[in-house]
């Protein structure tokens, strides 16, 4: 076996999830775009060098809507695929333009003093204490109340909310699959007496937002809703959890820009950018399909295959990042794929990087000794191909 074939071979071990980066590099340098069997039995194409990555996210050959390809997937389309995620053009352009009526830059704006009382409040509880993970006391809780507050969704339903996302992240891993099953079954019913209720009493929320959202005339459909209330509860909130704690792990790991931090704050920007391509909290984009026999990159590829950027693999392309390997915080105009590009660049960067921003420098400034309280290698990666994060984040206060 080649040593390449070695590496194809790896990148669905624990090893590979916990580094991925010299497999990537070598697949970068021998074989930048490879088919290869995935964990459920079918084959995929992978793309890991910067510029190809930034042409397939914009290929419109490679399509997201997998029932253009198969009348009974039409059929059996999952009630949370109506949305912008997994949608061509026009259509697309129809969700989205309806979507961003009601989730705009000056709501998110506005949400800022918000977000700071509600890092502040997580973080007073975090006083006194010796020791904490701070996925479960920070960087979980914080997204969640964020996004179930724009939503509108009260505040005894949260604990649902976290159980329901987290399922559909890991129920995508195949184990999970029977009690994600019976998680989106409650979901569905929940959302479905919400829409009910926001319809009977509309208030300000993002909820009733979306229901009465129109453009020319057109509003999203009952199923729609679905798909895109599950969307931003994904969108916003589990990869900002990996956001945050990914960023505060390499800081973490590179303590010299962590002083850097503390002592200029206003570096923060280009942390979180930094942090963004270092570590990207998706490793992988989501799945596009060949919408015809083509060849991208010398490869043939045929109609319906299965197309994947690996975004972690182009956010260290040396040809694009000069000294990718380095964590640097002041690494100026990152032109790093984590929110993907062309046209389903992900509408809530705005929010992720307004959060991330406010819960690091918010962190650092109240536990400015924090350690990490466990060896990095020890540390359990969450599964499946979407997100990139660990399951727990041991610190010591």
């Amino acid at each position: 076996m080649s040593s390449i074939e070695s590496v194809k071979e790896s990148l669905f071990t624990d090893a590979f999830t916990k580094n991925p980066y010299p497999a990537y590099t070598a697949l970068r340098g021998q074989e930048p775009v490879f088919r290869v069997l995935l964990p459920d039995g079918n084959y995929a194409w992978f793309i890991t060098k910067y510029d190809d990555a930034l042409e397939a996210l914009k290929d419109q050959r490679l399509i997201k809507d997998y029932s253009k390809l198969d009348d009974s997937a039409s059929e059996n389309k999952s009630i949370f695929s109506e949305n912008m995620l997994f949608a061509d053009m026009p259509e697309h352009r129809r969700l989205r333009g309806l979507v961003s009526k009601a989730f705009t830059p000056k709501m998110v704006a506005e949400m800022r003093g918000r977000i700071q009382e509600i890092a502040n409040e997580l973080l007073d509880k975090m006083e006194g204490k010796e020791q904490v993970d701070l996925i479960d006391a920070f960087a979980f809780p914080l997204p969640i109340i964020v996004i179930c507050e724009i939503l509108g969704i009260p505040a005894k339903d949260r604990d649902k909310f976290r159980v329901w996302s987290n399922s559909m992240i890991e129920g995508a891993n195949g184990e999970h699959a029977a009690s994600a099953t019976e998680h989106m079954k409650d979901f569905v019913a929940y959302l479905g007496k919400r829409f009910a209720e926001v319809r009977e009493n509309p208030a300000d929320d993002l909820i009733s937002k979306l229901i009465i959202a129109e453009e020319e005339g057109d509003q999203l459909t009952e199923q729609e809703l679905y798909g895109v209330v599950s969307l931003l509860i994904i969108a916003g909130h589990e990869t900002t959890v990996n956001l945050i704690s990914n960023c505060v792990m390499a800081l973490l790991a590179h303590p010299e820009q962590l002083e850097l931090l503390k002592n200029k704050p206003e570096l923060i920007h280009t942390t979180i950018e930094e942090a963004l391509r270092f570590n990207d909290p998706v490793e992988f984009s989501t799945s596009r399909w060949a919408g015809e026999d083509l060849e991208f990159k010398g490869k043939r590829m045929k109609k319906g295959d299965l197309v994947i950027v690996i975004l972690n693999s182009a956010n260290h392309d040396p040809s694009q990042f000069d000294h990718p390997e380095v964590f640097d915080i002041t690494r100026q105009k990152s032109k790093h794929l984590a929110f993907g590009k062309g046209i389903h660049t992900c509408l809530g960067a705005p929010l992720a990087r307004l959060e991330g921003e406010i819960a690091i420098n918010s962190f650092i400034n109240r536990f400015p000794e924090c350690k990490l309280h466990a060896d990095k290698n020890e540390l359990v990666w969450r599964p499946g191909m979407i997100v990139r994060g660990v399951k727990k984040l041991p610190i010591t206060l």
